[in-house]
């Protein structure tokens, strides 16, 4: 299938490891230049190097997304090298799962708030795109009641809010805006490897919830959501794709 990706322009948050890091490479593999952007300027090198080898445009910057003024730089920048904006993927969690006030702080600046501000930066470039969409990356967490901390659940089901509103109000100029909510995702140098070595208990029960036996692997939400964002996907809106092995026990109507 042909998702229709070729030439048009990717911005990827959280670009440089585990589910961003596929969404990047499974873009540029369908011909879509990609930009990303990460706290390490490392990692944003070397992924910036591996999608340039896929022979598309490719650009990246090291950038707090909790700070707003780098944030809309790496938009504008993004947008100036790649030469223009058609899909946005908000994918960086503060992954503050502990119950205090801190983590409420961190959840709103860094999910809600950078998915708010980099839908905004980005409007003015989607709505000149033939192709536009905007994907935010939530969580199952947002789904139900887990034992993950309160601010991590509640700020993931506020994605699932603002992207279902969003895709009502940019329906009449053909944005889609859909939302993507994985299960719990393995990856070297994630938090479920971190949990794995440092929490074995907590990763052991984990473990047993997952109907499947297992996690899920970067790539396999990486597929759904390049192809949610995609063309291909051109009347899907509004909705929300549950990524999770039969994780989640809730009937989604």
């Amino acid at each position: 299938m042909d998702l229709g990706l070729k030439g048009l322009n990717v911005l990827i948050t959280g670009g440089s490891k585990g589910i961003g890091r596929r969404c990047a490479e499974y873009f540029s593999e369908e011909g879509a230049n990609v930009a990303i952007c990460a706290r390490e300027k490392a990692g944003v090198d070397e992924t910036v190097s591996v999608i340039k080898g896929k022979g598309v445009k490719a650009f990246g910057l090291p950038v707090d997304v909790g700070d707003k003024s780098e944030l809309e730089t790496w938009v504008n920048e993004s947008a100036k090298s790649l030469g223009g904006i058609d899909i946005i993927v908000a994918n960086v969690s503060a992954l503050a799962v502990e119950d205090n006030e801190d983590a409420w702080r961190k959840e709103f600046e860094v999910d809600m708030m950078h998915s708010v501000r980099l839908v905004n930066a980005a409007m003015p470039y989607l709505e000149k795109s033939k192709a536009p969409s905007i994907t935010m990356i939530s969580s199952v967490s947002g789904r139900e009641v887990d034992f993950t901390g309160p601010a991590y659940g509640a700020f993931k089901a506020a994605l699932i809010h603002y992207a279902q509103g969003l895709a009502f109000k940019l329906a009449p100029k053909m944005i889609r805006v859909n939302s993507v909510s994985p299960g719990n995702t393995y990856f070297k140098g994630g938090v479920w490897e971190y949990i794995e070595n440092n929490l074995p208990d907590l990763f052991k029960e984990a473990m047993r919830l997952n109907p499947t036996g297992r996690m899920a692997k970067p790539e396999e939400i990486a597929r759904g959501v390049v192809f949610l964002a995609s063309p291909a996907s051109s009347f899907t809106t509004g909705t929300n794709l549950v990524i999770d092995g039969a994780l989640t026990r809730g009937v989604q109507f």
